[in-house]
């Protein structure tokens, strides 16, 4: 990681957590819409760098307090609190390690009725082919049955002006590469999942991997990881059109699911995080709707569900706004296309507890 006060991760500025609540302050919260709806947030994460700034379990919990009754959460890797000792493929180890301590204080019922980490989502590396397996294991038991899967981002554009708001520096298509898939074959063995992060150009590589391992429950991140910047600002609408047709292929892979949300970091290039205060939720609505809905339609509810990416998604609004937009965007859905969305889905893929 590399980086500067404003929280320069990998080349991208952008605010971090501190400057954030001191944006999200110019706009009182709003009251939250549908506060008895059961939710389960299935995308967050933990940090606390001088880059990113902090976001632990006080800020969570001070984040979920604002009105939505969220029963319960994921964690998502985020190179947070590696291991400094050892191999370097076993550092991961450190943060799936980490997030089980945050989520034992949560278990102990201490800090509310949710259930924080719930499940955990940590990383290991693909790459390295079979021999990930022996992570994967360590990875499992420290995770206090709490361990579900991995995610190894392979974002990859040959833009100079995209590459810096990837995470992690990939080759192209590295998700057809022989020694990646043994890797990845290690993972449905261990009842494990895979979290899809790339971009949208990229879904043909998800597509493909999708049906290389039907039996590999695959969760696509961020509704396909759609670019609105670089070379991509001004297409958004040619983007839309291939995009929907390949949301529309993974659809037929029934060991594909989506998560609905992402959409409020840079990265899609809507203006929110350079306005002088945050959007209402009825602006976000109507800037989401566009790649939220095709995802429904395609996967159907059962498929989907709402995630809340916080922090990066705190670029473009508060938590509260967040999940008042989403409920915006579904209030014709009958009930039962809402219990999937908001908490079915992700009960069954992370195998939580349901409400």
């Amino acid at each position: 990681m590399t980086g500067d006060a404003r929280g320069e991760y990998r080349g991208l500025a952008y605010r971090n957590d501190a400057e954030l609540q001191t944006w999200l302050a110019r706009r009182p919260r709003e009251a939250a819409l549908e506060p008895a709806l059961p939710i389960i947030d299935p995308h967050h994460h933990f940090w606390e760098t001088p880059q990113r700034g902090r976001y632990l379990l006080p800020e969570l919990l001070a984040d979920i307090g604002g009105g939505h009754n969220i029963v319960s959460t994921v964690f998502l890797e985020c190179r947070s609190m590696y291991k400094k000792d050892g191999p370097a493929e076993t550092a991961p180890v450190g943060e799936v390690e980490f997030v089980n301590g945050i989520a034992a204080m949560s278990a102990s019922g201490g800090y509310g009725p949710c259930r924080v980490a719930e499940g955990i989502v940590g990383h290991a590396d693909p790459t390295i082919g079979a021999r990930v397996r022996d992570v994967l294991e360590a990875e499992i038991k420290v995770g206090g049955g709490r361990f579900r899967g991995i995610r190894h981002g392979v974002s990859w554009d040959e833009h100079d002006a995209i590459q810096k708001y990837a995470t992690r520096v990939v080759p192209p298509h590295l998700v057809r590469d022989p020694k990646f898939r043994e890797g990845f074959a290690q993972l449905a063995p261990l009842g494990l999942s895979f979290e899809s992060w790339q971009y949208h150009q990229q879904l043909p590589d998800a597509i493909d991997l999708a049906r290389a391992f039907p039996d590999t429950p695959i969760i696509l991140n961020h509704v396909g990881g759609v670019l609105g910047v670089g070379p991509y600002r001004g297409s958004r609408q040619e983007i839309l059109d291939g995009w929907k047709k390949d949301i529309a292929e993974l659809a037929k892979c029934p060991n594909v699911n989506v998560k609905l949300g992402g959409v409020g970091m840079t990265s899609f290039g809507f203006d929110f995080p350079e306005r002088d205060e945050p959007p209402s939720s009825e602006e976000l609505a109507a800037a989401w709707r566009q790649y939220i809905e095709p995802c429904i339609e395609a996967f159907g509810a059962g498929r989907c569900m709402f995630e809340s990416n916080f922090p990066p998604d705190t670029q473009s609004g508060g938590y509260t706004e967040l999940w008042n937009a989403f409920k915006r965007i579904t209030s014709g859905a009958s009930a039962a296309e809402k219990k999937a969305l908001y908490s079915g889905t992700a009960a069954r893929v992370y195998r939580v507890t349901a409400p």
